[in-house]
């Protein structure tokens, strides 16, 4: 399985060294393709300025059957030229949308991307028909691109229940985590290929952090990062809907700056890309929001409940300058 992580932010990347990742494997399948970034809100621009967006959509591809889905693609002027070049060399066939809640940052492109997909398709197979028959051929049907997410998505197609399990290609296993709070509808997606496991978390779980409560409370989040995530194999990599390791780190270090937590703070400061780099076992060890049972974080925030632990550090973190 390969997955391709790119972001709203503007010019290219080389792939971070892996000697700045303790305790992080790398002998895996997961295979961070060509650095390609797209520049967001600056979709029109010509002069290489950077974006103002910092979310990620991943392209995830199944190695045997090349099928692919695209996840949280909400930037769809940027995305569609990267999905149509490797379309056209036949090196995806690309079978869906998937969303991980119904933000505009993460499902508002579903629409256009859907468009641009048949209207490109449309028109490769119209080009094919003129060139290799001398009359009319049976024309393949593409059909809608169809938009796996919760039900507040654009243009959903389908939403998974809490547990169910869906393929992509010939070798991989996809299971649909809900993890009510940052949204009712927000989903995780595990993608599992043999031993290989990757979580894609949206704004549910960030490197060293969580999203903020804008629909659900602390003891949704609690279950969400602490049960749902958490009982994940330790080894699962994890791939968030946006780059926001420094900014978590920098808070982390303010509550309990132990070993774990400086580790990170190491990892941050040399890499400007982190998706994909932290597995469930590491974000136990590093991220505060996912040790609401650890002492040193009671007392660091003055409560020792788990869900007021989760509350109060939610409420540090969003005055934290």
């Amino acid at each position: 399985m390969q997955v391709s992580a790119r972001d709203c932010d503007g010019g290219a990347r080389t792939r971070p060294s892996s000697s700045s990742r303790p305790d992080w494997p790398s002998n895996v399948k997961f295979q961070r393709a060509e650095q390609l970034r797209w520049t967001g809100d600056n979709a029109d621009n010509r002069d290489g300025r950077k974006g103002r967006s910092d979310n990620y959509a991943y392209l995830v591809v199944d190695d045997r059957s090349r099928d692919a889905v695209v996840i949280d693609p909400a930037h769809p002027r940027e995305v569609i030229p990267v999905l149509q070049r490797q379309i056209d060399a036949g090196k995806i066939n690309l079978t869906g949308i998937i969303n991980t809640h119904h933000h505009g940052d993460h499902a508002g492109g579903n629409n256009e991307m859907v468009r641009c997909y048949k209207k490109h398709h449309d028109r490769r197979w119209r080009w094919r028909e003129r060139r290799l028959t001398n009359g009319p051929a049976q024309r393949k049907h593409f059909g809608d691109l169809p938009i796996t997410g919760g039900a507040d998505c654009q243009a959903v197609s389908k939403t998974p229940r809490d547990g169910d399990e869906f393929s992509v290609g010939q070798g991989i296993t996809v299971t649909a985590l809900h993890t009510s709070c940052h949204t009712q509808d927000s989903i995780c997606y595990v993608f599992c290929d043999g031993d290989d496991r990757a979580v894609f978390t949206g704004d549910t779980l960030f490197i060293g952090g969580c999203g903020r409560f804008f629909e659900g409370t602390a003891a949704e989040m609690h279950r969400a990062l602490n049960t749902t995530l958490a009982r994940l194999p330790d080894d699962t990599r994890v791939y968030p809907g946006h780059e926001y390791t420094k900014a978590n780190v920098k808070f982390a270090v303010s509550v309990c700056p132990d070993e774990p937590v400086k580790r990170l703070e190491k990892v941050a400061e040399d890499e400007e890309e982190t998706q994909g780099k932290s597995t469930i076992g590491d974000e136990k060890k590093h991220n505060v929001f996912m040790r609401v049972d650890d002492k040193a974080i009671q007392e660091a925030v003055g409560e020792t409940d788990p869900v007021e632990v989760m509350a109060k550090l939610r409420e540090l973190k969003n005055n934290f300058r």
